[in-house]
C-alpha cells in the first residue's frame, strides 16, 4: 500500500531570496571540490537567478592560472551542463576570475587585496565578500590569520569566511582551531560547513517534527523505543586514501554528518524560527549525548574495514589494496555505535549510528522504531505484529515512509505490515536541489541556520573523545573487523543490537 502525496505548487512558484551583490574568493580553486561542487552549484544558483548581476568569484591556489584559463578549466569540469546551457554559461563566465595567491606569503595577500578591489570597481560587488576555504585542514587556522593580518576580515557586515570540514581532529584541536578562528573573526563571521545539512530532507525533519502537531507528542521516550542512522556507501575510499588514513569513518562521517542528523533529530522545538533559537537546541541535545557505556567505551562501537568482494566479471579490491593505502592499515571504513541521550525527552531510548563504505546500497535515512501495542489482539502474519516505524529517507530517494499494521484480506483478523509513503519528486516535480547550492547561498546572504556553531563541533568531539582516545593508545580494545565488499558490516556490528533484542535495518 503506497499512499502518494501531491501539492500543486511546483518549484517555479516558490520565492527564494536574492543574494546581494558580492565576490565570492574560493582558496584551493585548483582543486577537487571547486570544480565538482563550488562551481556547479554557483551556476546552477545563476541559471536559477539568484545570484545578482553584481557577483563575482575569484579563484585562488599556488597554481600560475589566468583568468581565461580557470574560466576554460571549469568549463571542461562543467561540460555537460554547459553544453545544455550554453549562453547562461558564457554570461556566467564573465564573473570568473583567477589569482595565485599563496596564504603563507604576506606580498601575495597583499596583492589579492589590490585585484580584489579591482573586481568590486568592475563588477560592482561593493565590498562585500565571503572567503571559502577549500584547503587541506591544517591550514584553517593560518589561512583565518592571513585574511584578518590583511584586514579582509575588518568588516562583520560586509565579510565573512566559510570553513570545510573536518574542524578538528578531536576534542582539544576543535578547541584550539576555535580560539584561533574567533580571534581573527567574529562568531557571525565564520561558516563552519557540513554538506548534509544542505539537503533538503535533512531540513525537512525540522518539517515534519514542528509543522504536524500528529508527530510532535510522540516524538519521545514514552512511544519510540529506538532510532537508527544510517548513512551508507557503495563506493570505496577512492581516490581520497592519502586523507582516509588519517581520519577514518569515526571522523569523516560520524563526527559530523550523523551527528548533525541525530541533533536534528532529537532537538527540542526552538521558541522561535531564527538561527540562534535552532542553533541552540542543537548543542544543548549534543551536550546532553553520550557514548551509552561511559564506563567501557568499547562495548558500544564496532569498528570494520572492508575485504575484497564484487563478482568474478566485477572484483572490489580490499581497502588495504586500494592506492595509496598501508597495506597494514587499521583505518576503519565502517563504524556502528550506540549512544544515549541523557534529558528528559529520549533517556532510556538508544540511537544507533551506522556508517561505512562498500556497502549494498546508497542511502541515508533516520528510523524511528515506535514501541508495540500493550495487548497484541490480533495474530499477524509474519508471527508477530511488526513495530510502528518512520523513515526518513535523505538520500537517494528522498521522501518518508510509515510503517503499519492493517487487516490482511480475508475472513479472519489477522494483521499485516503496510507503508505509506511520500517522495519528494513525485510530490514536488523535480530532485532537490544539491546540497552546496543551499549552503553557498545561505553563506552568502550571511544566514547561519545550517551551519555549525563552534560549541556545537566541541560538543560533537567531546561525545566521540574516548573512542578516539581508545584508538590511539589501546587499539586493541577497539578491533577492526574485516567485512565483505558489498554486505552490510560486520556480524560484531549486529551483535550490537542483539544485545537490546533489535535488529539493523537492511532497506
Amino acid at each position: 500500500m503506497t499512499a502518494i502525496l501531491t501539492n500543486p505548487l511546483r518549484v517555479g512558484l516558490r520565492q527564494e531570496r536574492v543574494i546581494s551583490p558580492q565576490c565570492l574568493v574560493i582558496f584551493g580553486a585548483s582543486g577537487d571540490l571547486t570544480h565538482r561542487k563550488l562551481i556547479p552549484a554557483l551556476f546552477e544558483l545563476f541559471r536559477q537567478r539568484r545570484l545578482p548581476s553584481e557577483f563575482a568569484v575569484l579563484g585562488c591556489a599556488r597554481r600560475p592560472w589566468s583568468d581565461e584559463e580557470f574560466r576554460q578549466k571549469m568549463e571542461v569540469a562543467l561540460a555537460d551542463e554547459v553544453a545544455s546551457h550554453r549562453t547562461a554559461w558564457d554570461h556566467f563566465a564573465q564573473g570568473l576570475f583567477y589569482e595565485p595567491v599563496d596564504l603563507q606569503q604576506p606580498d601575495h595577500l597583499v596583492r589579492l587585496s589590490q585585484r580584489l578591489d579591482g573586481i568590486d570597481r568592475l563588477r560592482a560587488t561593493r565590498g562585500n565578500r565571503t572567503f571559502y576555504l577549500s584547503v587541506s585542514p591544517e591550514f584553517y587556522g593560518s589561512g583565518c590569520r592571513a585574511l584578518a593580518g590583511a584586514g579582509l576580515l575588518a568588516d562583520p557586515e560586509r565579510s565573512r569566511v566559510v570553513i570545510e570540514k573536518p574542524f578538528g581532529r578531536d576534542y582539544a584541536s576543535a578547541q584550539a582551531l576555535n580560539k584561533v578562528v574567533q580571534a581573527c573573526a567574529k562568531e557571525s563571521q565564520v561558516f563552519r560547513i557540513d554538506h548534509y545539512l544542505g539537503k533538503e530532507t535533512v531540513q525537512n525533519i525540522l518539517v515534519l517534527r514542528f509543522a504536524n502537531t500528529i508527530f510532535e507528542p510522540i516524538w519521545n521516550r514514552n512511544y519510540i523505543s529506538s532510532v537508527q542512522i544510517t548513512a551508507a556507501e557503495t563506493v570505496g575510499v577512492e581516490e581520497r586514501a592519502g586523507y582516509y588514513e588519517s581520519s577514518g569513518a569515526l571522523r569523516d562521517m560520524v563526527q559530523n554528518h550523523l551527528t548533525q542528523i541525530l541533533a536534528l533529530t532529537a532537538m527540542e522545538a526552538p521558541g522561535r524560527f531564527d538561527p540562534e533559537a535552532i542553533r541552540n537546541e542543537k548543542a544543548k541535545v549534543l551536550q546532553s549525548a553520550r557514548l551509552a557505556d561511559e564506563q567501557e567505551p568499547w562495548k558500544c562501537c564496532v569498528r570494520g574495514q572492508y575485504g575484497a568482494g564484487g563478482t568474478p566479471a566485477h572484483p572490489l579490491p580490499a581497502y588495504r589494496q586500494e592506492p595509496g593505502v598501508n597495506p597494514n592499515s587499521t583505518t576503519e571504513t565502517y563504524v556502528a555505535m550506540k549512544v544515549a541521550i541523557n534529558n528528559w525527552r529520549w533517556q532510556g531510548v538508544p540511537f544507533y549510528l551506522r556508517t561505512g563504505k562498500r556497502l549494498p546500497k546508497r542511502l541515508s535515512e533516520v528510523v524511528l522504531t515506535f514501541r508495540e501495542a500493550p495487548v497484541h489482539l490480533f495474530d499477524a502474519a509474519g508471527g508477530a505484529p511488526t513495530p510502528n516505524q518512520l523513515i526518513l529517507r535523505i538520500q537517494p530517494d528522498e521522501g518518508a515512509e510509515f510503517k503499519f499494521e492493517v487487516k490482511a484480506p480475508g475472513s479472519g483478523m489477522r494483521s499485516r505490515p503496510v507503508d505509506m509513503a511520500f517522495s519528494y519528486d513525485e510530490s514536488f516535480g523535480e530532485p532537490s536541489d544539491e546540497g552546496y547550492v543551499r549552503l553557498l547561498a545561505d553563506a552568502m546572504l550571511g544566514d547561519p541556520t545550517l551551519f555549525t556553531r563552534s560549541d556545537e563541533v566541541e560538543a560533537a568531539w567531546r561525545l566521540y573523545t574516548p573512542l578516539l582516545a581508545l584508538i590511539e593508545e589501546s587499539p586493541w580494545q577497539l578491533p577492526v573487523h574485516p567485512y565483505e565488499a558489498r554486505t552490510w558490516g560486520p556480524a560484531a556490528a549486529d551483535s550490537l543490537l542483539a544485545d537490546d533484542g533489535l535488529i539493523w535495518r537492511r532497506p
